[in-house]
């Protein structure tokens, strides 16, 4: 008869093995440089096959503050708050490790949606005159593009990830003030759709 603590390592010798497959099949992540504009991103990805895995991403930020400095002047500046969705499909390129470790590719799609309210200015070059008003603004922003990355998994249990790549957004906004354009919102430039994707995160796997 196999003893007690033979058993009980029969048992548990798969569920451990099980226990290491899951630790890699699944990973939450927090972008570490977005805390710098007051926004949380946070991101969860499983493992779908041995060379691929889904991504979504999901960013609030709230009350950041930008401090107006415009015309060789300061004034009050405004704050934003918002949301935004990135889902992404991965595509691992390493045959040593198995999906959700090493390079990856990942084509991503981004919706991202901002509002903002306090102080604006305006320079009108015949009068040599700057005017600050106060108004309320909404931004809604819809694109996508592809990354290239590399992702870590440490002692089965922590994750490192690091990406960058060209992005695509088509927005528009919304204003009780016709003089607020794109340029008021941080990362959006009027008359400019395209833009830089890039992010470090850390992040546990379970």
């Amino acid at each position: 008869m196999p003893s007690f603590l033979t058993r009980t390592l029969l048992v548990a010798a798969p569920l451990l093995a099980f226990g290491r497959v899951q630790a890699q099949s699944n990973v939450l992540k927090l972008d570490i440089f977005q805390p710098i504009v007051n926004t949380a991103a946070l991101s969860y990805e499983h493992k779908l096959t041995e060379s691929s895995s889904f991504q979504l991403g999901i960013s609030l930020t709230a009350n950041y503050r930008e401090d107006g400095y415009d015309f060789g002047s300061s004034y009050e500046g405004r704050k934003t708050s918002g949301f935004g969705i990135i889902p992404e499909y991965r595509f691992y390129l390493s045959e040593k490790h198995p999906a959700m470790e090493g390079f990856y590719v990942a084509p991503f799609l981004r919706y991202q949606h901002l509002n903002q309210s306090g102080q604006y200015s305006s320079y009108d070059p015949i009068t040599n005159t700057v005017t600050y008003r106060n108004a309320d603004a909404s931004l809604n922003a819809f694109g996508g593009g592809v990354v290239v990355g590399r992702h870590w998994i440490f002692k089965q249990r922590f994750s490192l990830d690091a990406l960058l790549g060209p992005s695509y957004m088509v927005s528009g906004v919304t204003s009780n003030d016709p003089n607020v354009d794109k340029d008021s919102f941080l990362g959006f430039y009027e008359g400019n759709n395209y833009g830089i994707r890039g992010a470090v995160t850390f992040g546990i796997a379970f």
